[in-house]
C-alpha cells in the first residue's frame, strides 16, 4: 500500500504541472484511466525514468566527441606540424566541404579551391626549396588524410600535382627543369598530370608500355596513348613515360598543353572520383625538345622511385576515407531514432561502429609508422605496397558498413557516405591494385618472385 502511495505522489508531482487544457488534450488522445491503471503498475526504477524523461528541465545527454582518432595517433605530431594539420582541417571543413557533393553530383572540378590552396602553401610539402615547406614525410600523409576525410577527389588531385607530377621532376629533372616548373607547380599556378597508365596496360607497365619514344635531330617524337590520368583535362604540363625504341627503356618527357601532337579527351560516366578530371591522351608524332626530356628519367627503376615515394600518401588517403565514412556514420546512427530511442543505443550498431573503429584504429597507426619509416629513409616498396593492400582493403569494409547503419538513407549523397563508398573503390584500384602490391610483398618475404 505504502509503495501504491508513493507512486501515486510521483504522479501528482508530475500532474501538478500540467494546466487543465493540457489534460483535455491528453483525454482526447489517451484512454487516461487506462494509463492511471498502466502507471500504477510501474515499479520505483521505472516511475523514475518516466519522471526524468518528462522532466522539463532535465539537460539533455552530452554525448562524447565524434573523433576517429581513437589512440590519439594525431597527438604524437610535433606541435608545428599539429598547427599544420588542424589549419588544413579547418579549410577542409569550412570551406571544402560545403562544395564537394555538388560538384562531385555534377562531374566537374571547383576551381575556386585553387586559391584556398595556394594560401595554405602545402604543396610539394616535403621537397627543399623551390618555394616548398620541407617538412617531414609524415606531414605529407597528414594531409592527404585530411583531405580524404572530407572527401578523396580532393585529396587525388591534390596527390597528382604535389606528389606524382612534382616528385617527377623533383627526382628526375635538371636543374634547369626544376627551377622552370617547380615554383609555379607549388604555387599551383600551373596544373600537371602524370601520364603512366594506358588504355591497355596498366599493372604491366614496367615492360610493357606501348606508348613510345625515338630520337630525332629535332627532338624526341612521342606516339601513344595514356588513360585515366588526373587533372589532365585542364593540366598545363603532362609528364609522359615512354619506351624507347632504340634500347627498350622507360624515359620521362615534360609535355606542354600546347605541344602540337597532343590531344585530350575527358573521361565521362564515372561513378567514382568524379571531381576528378581523368582523361584520355593522345600522342600523334608529338615532337618534344631535348630540354624537355627528363634528365634522370632513363628506366622504369626512375618511375619505381616516383611512385614509391607518393604510394604511402596513397595508404594515407585511404585511411582518410575510412575515416570520413566513419564520422559521418557515427553521427548519424546518434541522430537517427527508431522505436522511441537514437539506433546507436543499439547493440548491432554498435557492433558496426566498433568494427569500422577497430579497422580505423590499425590503418592509422600502420601509416604513421610507415611515414615514419619514410623519414627515417628506411621506405622499401614493399613497405609501401603492404600499406597499400591493406588500408585498400579496410576501407572497402568499412565504408560497407557505414552505409549499412544507415539503411536507405546511405546511399543518398546529402549524407556523404554513398561518395566515400565510390570513391574508395578507386582507390582501392590506382597506384598498383592488391594483387600487384600484394606480389610486391610477397616477393619480399619469401625470397622468390611471383610475377608472369
Amino acid at each position: 500500500m505504502a509503495n501504491f502511495i508513493s507512486k501515486l505522489k510521483g504522479l501528482y508531482q508530475l500532474a501538478s504541472t500540467i494546466d487543465i487544457e493540457q489534460v483535455n488534450i491528453i483525454s482526447q488522445q489517451v484512454d487516461l484511466p487506462k494509463m492511471l491503471k498502466a502507471l500504477s503498475n510501474l515499479d520505483k526504477n521505472k516511475m523514475k525514468a518516466l519522471e526524468k524523461m518528462i522532466d522539463p528541465t532535465r539537460k539533455k545527454k552530452e554525448l562524447p566527441p565524434i573523433d576517429g582518432d581513437f589512440y590519439d595517433v594525431y597527438h604524437e605530431l610535433p606541435p608545428e606540424l599539429r598547427v599544420i594539420q588542424q589549419k588544413v582541417r579547418e579549410v577542409m571543413e569550412t570551406k571544402i566541404q560545403p562544395l564537394v557533393n555538388d560538384y562531385w553530383l555534377r562531374d566537374e572540378f571547383p576551381f575556386e579551391i585553387i586559391p584556398i590552396f595556394q594560401e595554405l602553401n602545402i604543396c610539394g610539402v616535403t621537397y627543399e626549396g623551390y618555394g616548398c615547406p620541407n617538412l617531414p614525410f609524415l606531414m605529407e600523409g597528414v594531409i592527404a588524410h585530411e583531405m580524404a576525410r572530407i572527401d578523396a577527389s580532393i585529396a587525388t588531385f591534390f596527390g597528382v600535382q604535389s606528389g606524382l607530377v612534382m616528385g617527377s621532376i623533383y627526382l628526375c629533372g635538371s636543374d634547369e627543369q626544376k627551377n622552370k616548373w617547380l615554383p609555379e607547380l607549388q604555387q599551383l599556378k600551373k596544373i600537371g598530370a602524370f601520364g603512366l597508365t594506358e588504355p591497355e596496360v596498366d599493372s604491366g607497365a614496367a615492360g610493357g608500355l606501348t606508348t613510345t619514344c625515338e630520337k630525332t635531330e629535332n627532338g624526341w617524337l612521342l606516339n601513344g596513348e595514356k588513360k585515366w590520368i588526373g587533372n589532365a583535362p585542364f593540366a598545363d604540363v603532362f609528364i609522359i613515360w615512354a619506351r624507347d625504341i632504340a634500347d627498350d627503356q622507360v624515359k620521362g618527357f615534360l609535355v606542354e598543353k600546347d605541344n602540337p601532337g597532343i590531344s585530350v579527351e575527358k573521361i565521362k560516366g564515372k561513378m567514382a572520383l568524379r571531381i576528378v578530371q581523368n582523361g584520355q591522351i593522345t600522342l600523334n608524332n608529338c615532337l618534344v625538345p631535348d630540354t624537355d626530356k627528363l634528365e634522370k628519367a632513363n628506366t622504369f627503376k626512375d618511375t619505381a622511385n616516383v611512385l614509391r615515394m607518393t604510394r604511402a600518401g596513397v595508404a594515407w588517403m585511404a585511411t582518410g576515407c575510412a575515416r570520413g565514412a566513419y564520422e559521418n556514420a557515427l553521427d548519424y546512427t546518434r541522430k537517427r531514432e527508431q522505436f522511441g530511442k537514437p539506433i546507436a543505443s543499439f547493440q548491432l550498431i554498435q557492433g558496426h561502429l566498433v568494427e569500422m573503429l577497430s579497422n580505423l584504429t590499425a590503418m592509422q597507426t600502420m601509416v604513421y609508422r610507415l611515414s615514419k619509416i619514410q623519414d627515417e629513409g628506411k621506405l622499401k616498396d614493399e613497405h609501401a605496397s603492404l600499406a597499400k593492400v591493406f588500408c585498400t582493403l579496410r576501407t572497402r569494409d568499412i565504408v560497407a558498413h557505414a552505409r549499412e547503419v544507415m539503411g536507405g538513407n546511405g546511399i543518398l549523397l546529402d549524407h556523404n557516405v554513398a561518395r566515400f563508398v565510390a570513391d574508395a573503390e578507386a582507390i582501392y584500384s590506382y597506384e598498383g591494385t592488391k594483387e600487384i602490391n600484394s606480389l610486391i610483398v610477397g616477393r619480399s618475404i619469401t625470397g622468390f618472385s611471383a610475377f608472369a
